[in-house]
């Protein structure tokens, strides 16, 4: 009977925490656009070292992985596939070089990651979001990597954050078995 006191007592801890970030979130919002400052990591970031060059028939481009997107030197975003995204276990600041075959045909490739930390903590689940609270910071999780691996709310699992950069975006490492 303890024990069900005492899951029921962090169910609510947890549900509360939720609610005091998304709360957290909206005065930030708020105060950010009353101000007109920005956040924005994306628009900070210098891109002006990347290159884009032709072999063959084929276009070679450098990117910045920002999380869905890649960025590239012109600010603009250019969607990664879901899956690759999932599976290459990309991290947000990731370099990817990306190759445009003459036939149209796009690869994808890793080529210099991040240096990462793993952390360890809960799935939940907000607004149709997957997300992962850890170290005081929520991280989203891409939709594709939780419901491909049949994972759901409340299993624990290991994400990969960036070492030295803020990040907004997670990727699984792995889950841990419920005991």
């Amino acid at each position: 009977m303890e024990n069900k006191k005492q899951i029921a007592a962090i169910r609510d801890f947890i549900i509360s925490a939720e609610k005091s970030i998304k709360n957290a979130k909206k005065l930030l919002k708020d105060i950010l656009e009353d101000n007109n400052l920005s956040l924005d990591t994306e628009a900070s970031l210098n891109t002006n070292w990347l290159t884009s060059y032709n072999s063959w028939d084929d276009k070679i481009i450098e990117w910045v992985f920002t999380w869905e997107d890649m960025l590239w030197v012109d600010k603009n975003s250019y969607p990664v596939p879901a899956n690759y995204s999932s599976k290459s276990k990309l991290v947000q600041w990731d370099r990817l070089k990306l190759t445009i075959l003459a036939n149209g045909k796009m690869m994808y490739k890793q080529i210099s990651p991040i240096e990462r930390e793993f952390v360890s903590w809960l799935i939940v689940k907000e607004l149709d979001k997957y997300q992962v609270i850890a170290e005081w910071k929520t991280y989203d999780l891409l939709t594709a990597a939780v419901t491909h691996f049949k994972w759901s709310i409340w299993d624990n699992v290991t994400i990969i954050i960036p070492k030295w950069k803020e990040a907004t975006f997670a990727a699984i490492e792995t889950i841990i078995p419920k005991e």
